[in-house]
This record gives C-alpha cells, structure tokens and sequence, in this order.
C-alpha cells in the first residue's frame, strides 16, 4: 500500500511540473523576442485545457475509473515534453509542448485530487490533500531552481529530465492498482449533471475561488520576475528568476506547514486564516521597497499555498456521492490560470505594478468565501 501512495506523490510532483510556464515567460521573451502579452499566451495554452476537459474527464473518471484518467494523463504529459526534446526551434513548438503539458496535468488535477480521498482516514482528507500539494510544489519549484542553478545557460534541458521522471511515474501507476472508495448507488455522472452543480450558490463560490486563486498564483508567479526587473533591474537570468524559485518555495513551506496545523485547527477556520494572510501578502507587492517586497513574496506563497486543497477538500467532503463531479468542476476552475494571467499581460504592457490589483481582488473575494464556509458551520463538513 505505500508504494501505491508513493506512486501517488509522484503524480502530485508531476502536477507541480505545469507551473513550470511561469518560468518560462521571461525566458521565451529573450529567445524568441516576443512582447510582453504574447509571452501571456504561455500561460493562456498552459492553463486552457482546465476549461475545456476538466469536466469531461471527470465523467469518465466516474465511468472507467480515477486511474485511468491518470494513466491517460500521464500519457499526455509525456507526449508534451517529448517535443522540445525534438525541436523547440520556434515560439509556436514551445506553445504546442505547453498546451499538451497542461492537458496532461489537467487530467492528472481530475483524477489525484479525489483519489487522495480514497487513501485518507475519516476527517485526514484536508491534511493530506495539503501535503500532496506541498509534494506538488516540489515539482513547482524544480523549473526555477534547475534553470537558475544548474543548467542556466541552456533552460531547454529541463525537459528531458522533466519527462524521464513522467515515465517512471506512468510505469509505477501502471503496475501499482489503487483502491477506490465506493460513495454508494447513484446516478452515473454527465457533463449536465456535473454543471447543474453549479446551481448551488456555495458550490459556485468555491468553484469561482479556484477560479480566482490559481489565476492570481500564476499571474504572480508569471510577472514577479519582471516586476523585480522593472524595479531593481534584477537581472532576469540570475535573480528574477530565483524570486519565482523563492515563491515557490513559500508556497512549498506553507503547504508542510498547513498539513502540519491541520491536526489541530478545523479546515474552515484555517482556510480563513491563509486567506487574511494573502491580502495582506500582494498588499506588501505595492510598497517600492525591496525588503519588503521580498518579504510580501514569502508571505503571499506562505498564505497561498494552502488555498487550494482547503477549498477542494471542504466542497468534496461536504457532497463526497459527487466526488467526481466536483473534482471535474473544481479542476475546470483552474482554467483562470490562463485567463487572468492572459490579461496581466496586457495590462503590464502599460504597468507591471497595476497588474497585481487583479490578485488582490482575487484573495479578497476568497476571503470571503472563507467567512461564508466558517458561518456554514463547515467544521461538520468534515466526515
């Protein structure tokens, strides 16, 4: 059984492989001399598929099962890497590889999310869900750390690496079978059923709070570099791009210490603290000091890291017979990774600095959301 949690991990450590198209922004704009906003169509394509496949993907984990998907995902992720490894020889090759990656960790978001469920204990979804996504920020935090410490000269040989490490995890998820809950007799899931969800105002504001926490995590993750350029004149190579690296590692650091404070505090009333925390994170970004910049960096990642798997984990464990659903719903709401990035760029064409008003409305709409889940008495969601 712990090699097939471990097997699990893995695919959590390729999900953190996705984030990787924040990294690549600058670099992009350098090789191929693009403009700022069509640098933003990396994270557009990257994140895009949310969109589209994350719904139906959640039907057919419901019809043929949360490994399949998986397998079928880590397939695609693949494929995406396999392309620069043969050529990257234009901007349009680099998109084509970023949208299959981000296809493949579409499906992966669809199928992991939920089955973390079925290898937790009763009330130890939230905690572990949590540390899952530390092990995803893992993965997060190799794109910056290898191209700005090992392998700076030539930011194309991460992909090789990028995908040895997918086909181990396919070979191991296909040997190691996992054993999935049972939620009881119910209806087979459908792309109407799943939408109709949406029809429950809680359910839509916690869909819309993905919507809104991913877009802002990737916008902040996509410009910070060139916010510190801009204002320092950091060089981008070097420093800038270890400020991603560092803001992935306080996102990494908030997701071990949230699995960590979930043994003691229920999920709603932390969900409420981490949110506090990120409004007051990017309110920092707009004070021109660099200490304090930096240091609004580590507390925006610190607070943002647990975001995701409270909100995830409160919604599923509340309605667990629509596990599959959910997950479909909750994954498609990632698509504002490319949305709202798409639109920070073109605002940074005019301001890099304005751009980050847009994160800041973000966290402050899931602040809310976090108070309505605390007034819903969401302590009992808890099974």
């Amino acid at each position: 059984m712990r090699i097939r949690v471990l097997s699990i991990f893995f695919v959590f450590f390729i999900m953190g492989f996705g984030d990787i198209v924040g990294t690549l922004v600058a670099f992009a704009r350098e090789e191929f001399e693009i403009s700022k906003s069509i640098a933003g169509l990396l994270p557009f394509v990257g994140f895009i598929a949310y969109g589209i496949l994350s719904v139906p993907f959640g039907v057919l984990s419901d019809r043929k099962g949360k490994r399949f998907v998986m397998l079928s995902g880590l397939i695609i992720v693949f494929t995406g890497f396999l392309i620069p490894i043969i050529s990257i020889s234009s901007f349009y090759l680099l998109l084509l590889s970023i949208f299959l990656v981000g296809t493949g960790v579409t499906v992966l978001q669809v199928a992991g999310n939920p089955i973390m469920r079925d290898v937790s204990g009763e009330g130890k979804f939230s905690r572990n869900l949590t540390f899952a996504q530390f092990i995803k920020a893992i993965g997060s935090l190799t794109g910056p750390f290898i191209i700005g410490l090992l392998i700076l000269k030539n930011w194309k040989n991460l992909f090789p690496l990028y995908a040895m490490i997918t086909a181990i995890t396919l070979l191991m998820i296909f040997f190691f079978r996992i054993k999935e809950k049972s939620v009881g007799k119910k209806e087979r899931a459908s792309i109407k059923s799943s939408f109709a969800l949406l029809g429950d105002p809680y359910i839509f504001i916690m869909v819309f709070g993905i919507f809104l926490y991913v877009g802002a995590e990737v916008g902040i993750n996509s410009w910070i570099a060139t916010y510190l350029n801009d204002l320092f004149n950091i060089d981008i190579k070097s420093l800038a791009t270890l400020s991603i690296g560092f803001f992935f590692f306080s996102l990494m650091i908030g997701r071990l210490l949230g699995s960590i404070i979930l043994n003691w505090i229920s999920p709603s009333k932390f969900f409420l603290l981490t949110s506090i925390l990120s409004v007051f994170g990017i309110l920092g970004l707009f004070i021109r000091i660099k200490f304090i910049i930096i240091g609004s960096i580590f507390l925006t990642g610190l607070a943002f890291g647990n975001i995701f798997p409270l909100i995830f984990s409160i919604l599923v464990d509340k309605f667990p017979e629509k596990n599959n659903e959910l997950s479909g719903l909750l994954v498609m709401a990632i698509v504002g990774g490319a949305i709202i990035p798409f639109f920070m760029g073109i605002i940074a064409d005019f301001s890099v600095t304005l751009t980050f008003l847009i994160p800041l409305a973000s966290v402050i709409f899931i602040t809310f959301a976090s108070v309505l889940t605390l007034k819903k008495g969401a302590d009992g969601l808890q099974k």
